[in-house]
């Protein structure tokens, strides 16, 4: 079963050079993000056919943060062989909107490959 990589500014860019992977960019004081913790825990199993889940905590990353354009948590993006292809950023994400934004930018890349 896979589990949420955690990402550390050593990793992270080899973790999302290839592939299809979901970074959830979080904070340890951040309500929201820890609220969808076992969420994005069941995505990361649900869907390890589809993509790697990769956990990367705001204030240990600051530089990587600032690189990928992140201005509040909590932040989702999908990227593709290191490239963005989709971002989900907002105070108020419940589980139901991580899944239909997924389903639906996963979706369209797949369309897009084929």
């Amino acid at each position: 079963m896979a589990e949420p990589i955690e990402a550390t500014r050593e990793n992270f860019d080899e973790l999302i050079e290839s592939g299809t992977v979901l970074v959830d960019v979080w904070g340890p004081d951040c309500e929201p993000c820890l609220r969808l913790t076992p969420h994005v825990e069941k995505v990361a199993q649900k869907r390890e056919d589809e993509l790697r889940v990769v956990k990367l905590e705001a204030p240990k990353a600051k530089r990587a943060c600032i690189n990928l354009g992140v201005h509040g948590l909590p932040t989702f993006l999908l990227m593709r062989d290191g490239e963005e292809f989709a971002r989900l950023s907002q105070s108020t994400i419940s589980p139901k909107q991580l899944n239909e934004w997924l389903d639906e930018n996963l979706e369209t890349t797949e369309e897009e490959v084929s």
